[in-house]
């Protein structure tokens, strides 16, 4: 059956039910009487959700709004009564005794609010059940079978725009007229403009011109791009220029420094370069008037690139007033907007449109009007369909009722809200939750899988892991073109959405009371928000926000200080909460008050200067995820050991100023005992030096990590670790550093490595390569520090046929020649080689490397031989010893 918004608050019914018989002796049998009363409702919900996707009814909205301020009361009738339960737990000893003895009876109060609610909500339920069925609702048994989507996994490693590089006509030769304009002409400072209205492949364009090979040659490390978007903040604007341009040190402005400042810093390390920005979705006039002044016109043939909705922007950011450098895109024509459409939506067949859909599809198409984004989004949600002509007249029959309107960005948004509609109702509200995130935002993918999880959105699905549901179904949201991969780093993925998409979000969400944002002392949302977004300031904040809907709570960019006195009042008015995200936020201290969340599943504190863990911490026995990555906490509260529930514990922190890269990352210590947090999938990085071969044995109980990072090990630790880390099936991750550099890292018996190890850090002094590594056939990415080998690792390595990123550095190998023989490394993609003193030569034989596409050979002194790159077709990028070459 498929799943409403109803389905987790019938969900929570079951669960209360079921754990808390003996507690709702006296309202059990209300409890049953409701839950039966949302199940028909239910049935009368997924018809009314079918019928506002073909017509935008306001009785049936208005209905529907009815049905979810009913869902949150019921919402908060069962939380709150189970933290009220859950606080009668705590108590413990002969005093606690007594407590419960007192809670019991105060206990009796709640339970009789609990049993008088559940009677006024069953009233007004009722009713509106009969309201829905006079407006014509029908029970609907279950969803369309064109709604029941299957989610596949796929390769997350999309492009970063909404129409896929291969899939790019109708623009090349503009693009090619526009590299000229970069490359070619008048040393002077150049301004071009692309102008056209929202969805008509502006920034599509920007982006493969900014990395064409040509550009990125012509200009260097002198090459940007800079999302503005709106509301315009110069300050912010010209921080992300001199961080794009200012990577060596020119100059030292601080965080706080005023404007100009900034403005001198990026001018001063432009004033002898020839560079090329590109301004993507500039959205204010006066945008132009300060940035300018940070872009010398240094007669080096440097070129600015503008992208933008309105005209009189473009006008704006001119040179003279005559300047003829302004491009203006119309909609595609007919033939290329067939073209886009057919690429995506019918790859099976290779772009070519089967003949009995070929009417229908022309018909869609036009309704499009020429805007590649809506064309790609519909094409998309097409190739999900069956090749039959019953599912393509729903979507156009869907479109006719939709398109119409004068303004064209409503169309958009109408059109785009189809994709929404098609999803799996399983994947609809982890969608919705990049609306929780600023503008432009972009999130690590295992960050979104915790919150999703934390929310109760991903359900498990076989033996498949919630993380490894989680991932299919951001795989479907990519695949169907609504959320974009933004770029990869070394902890994951990132993600966000196009501007356009995001308001098709916030329009949903504000609708189901998803979520509200606070920026500036303005709440930006209607309704009850369960999840509450906190930009810019705090104040008046507690005073202004209705507490009883909240459920999550998240800081962006927040300019005050977070007191542990506002954070005290925060958790007595929230103290429902289950994700409190405080990421970057300025806090040192986290209260021990925060034991009182006693629903609280992810909690994260990275990136903050908190030194402390409160003991009451071990009263969050629902807690999932604890980060503390990046902090200043160097030791975890032996009482953590009663986070039972605890899957995911990340605490590591880098030491950007490290100088021989052996102490760049630091962990944390840990009490025996950790071994019962036997959920744990996530542990790093545990500092070996406090328990040593003791701690090591209680790894042996965490058969189903995924991902373990451990430092500070010593030869004889190591030794005990091999036993644990072979009883690990399950593990995908694994960072192993010693105690310093001279210590070796004996991990020769390990008889049976994790086969589905994907990505291995390994930090100290190896006698030789461990055979074991040889045999992880699924390894993708290999890091070798200071492992001083005498044996040319690259021999033995270059059988992983899976190895996409390798790195060698810091004496890793000891040796004079490095020799990359033909045939192997069949899938190397990013190859590092560092700091590595003794290394004379690399020799490349053709046929080897065949898809590299970064190089970096950086600070190898007695470099003299540069190996040959020429033959490597697919390289993007080559250094040597810090000189680009390619």
């Amino acid at each position: 059956m498929a799943e409403t918004f109803l389905s987790s608050i019938i969900e929570k019914f079951v669960d209360l039910l079921r754990e808390e018989v003996k507690s709702l002796k006296g309202v059990e049998g209300e409890v049953r009487g409701l839950k039966r009363e949302l199940e028909v409702i239910e049935l009368l919900l997924k018809d009314a959700e079918a019928k506002l996707e073909e017509d935008m009814n306001d009785t049936i909205k208005a209905w529907l709004k009815q049905i979810r301020e009913e869902a949150s009361r019921i919402e908060d009738v069962i939380d709150n009564y189970r933290y009220h339960l859950r606080q009668r737990r705590c108590q413990s000893g002969f005093t606690g005794s007594l407590r419960k003895a007192w809670y019991f009876i105060k206990a009796l109060k709640p339970r009789h609010e609990i049993a008088s609610e559940i009677l006024s909500i069953k009233q007004s339920l009722g009713e509106t059940r009969s309201r829905g069925k006079d407006y014509g609702l029908i029970p609907l048994e279950q969803g369309s079978s064109s709604r029941t989507t299957d989610v596949q996994t796929i390769d997350p490693r999309l492009p970063s725009l909404f129409v896929e590089k291969d899939e790019l006509v109708g623009i090349e030769s503009v693009s090619t007229d526009l590299v000229a304009k970069l490359v070619e002409g008048a040393s002077t400072r150049l301004i071009i403009s692309l102008v056209g209205e929202g969805g008509i492949g502006k920034t599509t364009l920007a982006k493969k011109v900014y990395e064409d090979e040509v550009v990125k040659r012509h200009f260097g490390s002198a090459r940007a791009w800079i999302t503005v978007s709106r509301p315009y903040n110069p300050t912010k604007v010209l921080k992300q220029m001199k961080k794009e341009y200012c990577k060596s040190g020119e100059c030292t402005v601080g965080e706080l420094d005023p404007i100009n400042k900034l403005i001198d810093c990026v001018n001063e390390a432009l004033e002898t370069k020839r560079y090329v920005i590109f301004l993507d979705d500039v959205w204010e006039e006066k945008f132009w008037g300060v940035i300018k002044l940070a872009l010398p016109n240094n007669n080096e043939g440097s070129r600015v690139i503008i992208t933008t909705r309105n005209a009189a922007v473009a006008n704006s950011c001119k040179e003279t007033p005559h300047d003829p450098d302004r491009i203006n895109l119309q909609p595609w024509p007919l033939n290329l907007a067939w073209e886009l459409f057919c690429n995506k939506a019918f790859k099976e067949f290779k772009g070519i449109c089967p003949p009995e859909l070929s009417q229908l599809s022309s018909e869609i198409v036009r309704k499009c009007e020429g805007l590649p984004l809506v064309i790609a989004t519909i094409a998309s949600l097409l190739s999900t369909k069956e090749k039959v002509e019953f599912e393509w007249q729903r979507v156009l029959d869907g479109l006719n009722s939709k398109v119409g309107m004068n303004s064209q960005f409503p169309v958009i948004q109408k059109i785009l809200s189809l994709s929404y509609y098609d999803l799996p109702n399983s994947v609809r509200s982890c969608f919705l939750y990049f609306g929780v995130f600023p503008e432009d935002y972009s999130i690590y993918d295992e960050k979104l899988f915790k919150l999703w999880i934390a929310d109760g959105f991903v359900k498990a699905n076989g033996e498949k892991t919630l993380e490894e549901v989680a991932e299919e179904y951001l795989s479907e949201l990519t695949k169907r073109n609504l959320v974009i991969f933004h770029s990869r780093l070394g902890e994951g993925n990132m993600f966000r959405v196009h501007d356009l998409m995001r308001d098709v979000i916030l329009s949903r969400a504000d609708d189901i009371y998803f979520c509200q944002t606070w920026d500036k002392n303005k709440l930006k949302s209607r309704g009850i928000g369960r999840r509450l977004t906190i930009s810019g300031s705090t104040e008046d904040i507690l005073e202004n926000v209705d507490s009883s809907g909240v459920r999550s709570v998240f800081f962006f960019d927040v300019d005050d200080q977070l007191t542990e006195a506002f954070m005290v009042k925060l958790f007595k008015k929230f103290k429902l909460l289950e994700v409190l995200d405080v990421d970057n936020a300025p806090v040192d201290t986290l209260p021990k008050e925060v034991g009182k969340l006693l629903c609280l599943k992810y909690l994260s504190l990275r990136k903050t200067r908190v030194k402390v863990l409160p003991k009451s911490i071990s009263k969050l026995h629902n807690l999932e995820s604890l980060d503390i990555r990046d902090t200043l906490i160097c030791e975890l509260p032996k009482e953590i050991i009663k986070l039972r529930n605890l899957r995911h514990l990340l605490a590591y922190r880098y030491n950007l100023n490290a100088q021989n890269g052996f102490d760049f990352v630091h962990g944390v210590a840990m009490h025996e005992g950790f071994g019962q947090l036997e959920d744990l999938q996530s542990l790093t990085l545990v500092e070996a030096d406090i328990g040593g071969v003791s701690l090591m044995k209680e790894l042996e109980k965490l058969t189903k990590l995924r991902w373990l990072g451990i430092s500070k090990l010593t030869r004889e630790i190591c030794r005990a670790l091999c036993n644990s880390i072979g009883k690990m099936d399950h593990l995908k991750r694994l960072y192993l550093a010693s105690i310093h550099e001279n210590e070796v890292l004996d991990l020769q018996h390990i008889s049976s490595p994790p086969r589905s190890l994907c990505d291995l850090l390994l930090i100290g002094r190896l006698e030789k390569l461990p055979e074991w590594i040889l045999k992880l056939q699924n390894l993708r990415g290999l890091s070798l520090c200071h492992s001083r080998l005498i044996d040319e690792p690259v021999k033995c390595l270059k059988g992983l046929s899976n190895l996409e990123n390798l790195q060698l550095s810091h004496n890793a190998y000891e040796g004079e020649q490095l020799h990359f023989v033909d045939g192997g490394f069949q899938k190397l993609r990013r190859l590092v080689l560092y700091k590595l003193d003794k290394l004379k030569g690399v020799k490349v034989d053709t046929g080897a490397l065949p898809v590299l596409e970064d190089l970096n050979i950086s600070e190898c002194s007695q470099l003299e031989e540069v190996p040959t790159i020429q033959h490597l077709s697919n390289l993007k990028y080559a250094v040597f010893n810090g000189r680009r070459v390619y």
